[in-house]
């Protein structure tokens, strides 16, 4: 690791101890190191009593401190005056406070330097129409605080284009605010594909927003081709209706049991046949794609 060989032994030792001392086995120094390098290059051990006893009692205990870490080591060198405590006194201030704030700290790694909240992003908070007693309230409110402006008026903005009027936007983020942590280009081509391929009204996402998240390539296109093969071939059960939207919905295995194993076995064979093809055709794109995997994934 380049970015430890310059460090003196004494102080890379100080640290670890430090880790150690807080309750991390040796295979989670080897994670958070292996995974973050540089974190031992930084100054953890400036004010760390102070740092750790504020948050040990913001997670509840030491415990759940420790799983903290593990998915985002930089909080033990956040500063505290100025970083960690005006933070959690803005959730606070917007009425997320004990397990909603431990949980949504820990769902989302770089929530506390990256959380900022205006005048604008309150107002698209307020547009939800969502109240502090929804379960969604504490997703909505963390999400536009951690989202770059830009960001949101693009998402918006390309939600727009597919015909939706600014209340059923709102609408829609109050009521699956994890719709802001999808790409622009993957809304547009779950829309595409649900509006050119299956023939449905854009609008149906507001009913059925799955439609949204599901993967296009593995889940979607495969099933609907599958669909059409069902038809084809007369079987039952089919899918076609409102049961598109039930079969669209289900998991991988529940799916596989209710509309292929539920046939004698040469049919069924086919069926799968059929269902695995259309689901190892990739778009050019997706197999010139280079996976890279650094560091945590945040």
């Amino acid at each position: 690791m380049p970015s430890l060989h310059n460090s003196k032994l004494d102080k890379l030792q100080s640290k670890l101890q430090i880790l150690r001392d807080l309750g991390f086995t040796s295979s989670d120094l080897i994670k958070i190191i292996s995974c973050r390098p540089r974190f031992l290059k930084c100054r953890i051990n400036r004010y760390l009593d102070e740092r750790v006893r504020y948050l040990e009692h913001l997670f509840g205990s030491k415990e759940v401190l420790q799983k903290a870490i593990l998915r985002n080591p930089s909080v033990l060198t956040y500063d505290l005056k100025n970083m960690i405590q005006p933070t959690v006194d803005l959730y606070k201030s917007m009425g997320i406070t004990g397990r909603d704030l431990t949980l949504m700290l820990l769902s989302r790694p770089t929530i506390i330097p990256r959380t900022s909240l205006n005048a604008e992003k309150l107002e698209y908070i307020r547009k939800t129409g969502i109240s502090k007693d929804s379960k969604m309230y504490k997703y909505v409110v963390t999400l536009v605080a951690i989202s770059r402006l830009e960001t949101i008026r693009e998402k918006i903005a390309n939600l727009e284009k597919f015909g939706f009027l600014e209340d059923e936007i709102f609408w829609l983020l109050g009521t699956s605010p994890l719709v802001l942590t999808l790409s622009v280009e993957k809304v547009q081509r779950n829309m595409t594909f649900v509006v050119a391929s299956m023939k449905q009204p854009a609008k149906v996402v507001l009913e059925y927003p799955f439609l949204l998240y599901k993967n296009l390539e593995t889940a979607l296109k495969p099933r609907m081709v599958l669909a059409t093969k069902i038809d084809d071939m007369g079987l039952n059960p089919s899918i076609n209706g409102p049961k598109v939207f039930t079969a669209l919905r289900m998991t991988e295995k529940r799916f596989v049991k209710v509309f292929i194993n539920c046939h004698p076995p040469e049919i069924a064979n086919e069926l799968m046949n059929c269902y695995a093809d259309a689901k190892h055709v990739k778009r050019l794109a997706e197999e010139a794609k280079k996976i890279v995997h650094k560091g945590f994934p945040f």
